[in-house]
């Protein structure tokens, strides 16, 4: 390569955007450098007879220059020459989530791609573990994570990435969005319109203030509405029982509440069985609205009002997010990387 010195080759190798992550080093690029066959380098890394031992150092020198991991996948696991993806999902027991990787793996088949899924049960230090396997076993990865772009950075191995339900403007990754903002001034302004002026929220994210939070409580007083803490209940369960136990939790401190927006439907759904316990009638004494979409939602009674999440377009977004780092290419972060909630009526609201 004319021009080129053996550094800048190792730095092109290692680097993508000059403020994302790393492009992971293939093993062209040892071979490219060490001046030998792939065959050669596949011989030296996986400590193969029949290579000078000169020559093995020399390559694996490079290799280790250029952090430079061989997949196991492709030492021959699966379909020689698939793209492997990692899908790391926080709760396979949501039905939530498996919607998101149906997205994902419908996509992925109809590039001819592989993935691999990885249930993190939410916690961090099992994200890490995903990534640290993932890295050597996967092309790209895919998923939800609660750790920050410089945790994930150094565990990712320069595989390319995506974050689900991340911003795509600040985060160093790809993204696919939720525009939680839209969405919730949709829902407030249905109930609003319905004549509620006591407007609750079932929360499920710990961050403060969280994404919901604080959009709920803009638009609650955009409509000159009341809202404090006290209006606002952190579920950290979120499942049916956590809903139930949120929205008890609010009608003891806000009986005069009149409606309540769930963080997700299940505990929407938790909500409406609380209330009644409590003999509030839905929506006749207390409007609930989830925010989902979940199938479940048509099936209680009354049918739940949700907003809905176009779930198989997230997955979709991710991968089409995934090829184009792949093919060198920054992702997308305009509005094309978002999925717009859309607000169901049915009953419930």
């Amino acid at each position: 390569m004319h021009g080129v010195r053996a550094d800048d080759q190792q730095r092109g190798a290692r680097t993508g955007r000059a403020d994302g992550p790393r492009r992971r080093a293939t093993i062209h690029d040892v071979a490219h450098l060490a001046g030998v066959s792939r065959q050669t380098v596949s011989r030296a890394v996986n400590d193969k007879g029949e290579i000078d031992p000169a020559t093995k150092e020399r390559v694996l020198e490079v290799a280790r220059r250029l952090d430079y991991r061989p997949s196991r996948f492709a030492r021959g696991l699966v379909r020689k020459g698939a793209v492997t993806t990692g899908l790391v999902i926080p709760d396979l027991m949501n039905p939530f989530f498996p919607e998101v990787a149906a997205g994902v793996l419908e996509a992925a088949e109809q590039r001819g791609w592989q993935v691999v899924v990885w249930d993190s049960r939410t916690d961090p230090g099992r994200e890490r573990d995903a990534l640290d396997m993932l890295s050597h076993q996967a092309d790209a990865v895919v998923g939800y994570f609660r750790n920050d772009d410089e945790v994930l950075a150094r565990h990712l191995g320069g595989v390319p990435l995506v974050v689900l339900e991340r911003d795509p403007r600040r985060t160093r990754f790809g993204a696919v969005g939720i525009d939680v903002a839209a969405g919730t001034e949709r829902g407030v302004a249905h109930l609003v319109a319905a004549g509620h002026r006591r407007i609750g929220l079932l929360d499920g994210e710990p961050e403060i203030p969280g994404r919901r939070r604080a959009a709920f409580a803009y638009e609650v007083r955009r409509h000159g509405l009341p809202v404090d803490d006290s209006w606002i209940v952190l579920c950290p369960e979120h499942s049916v029982t956590g809903g139930e136990a949120g929205m008890a939790q609010l009608l003891a401190t806000r009986p005069g509440v009149t409606a309540v927006v769930g963080f997700n439907d299940l505990i929407a759904v938790g909500a409406m069985r609380a209330a009644r316990r409590a003999g509030r009638r839905v929506p006749d004494d207390l409007a609930v609205l989830g925010f989902d979409g979940l199938s479940l939602g048509e099936l209680v009674e009354p049918a739940l009002t949700t907003l809905h999440i176009d779930k198989r377009r997230l997955g979709r977004l991710a991968v089409e997010q995934v090829a184009r780092l792949r093919a060198g290419e920054d992702p997308l972060t305009g509005p094309e990387a978002w999925v717009v909630p859309e607000l169901v009526v049915r009953a419930s609201a």
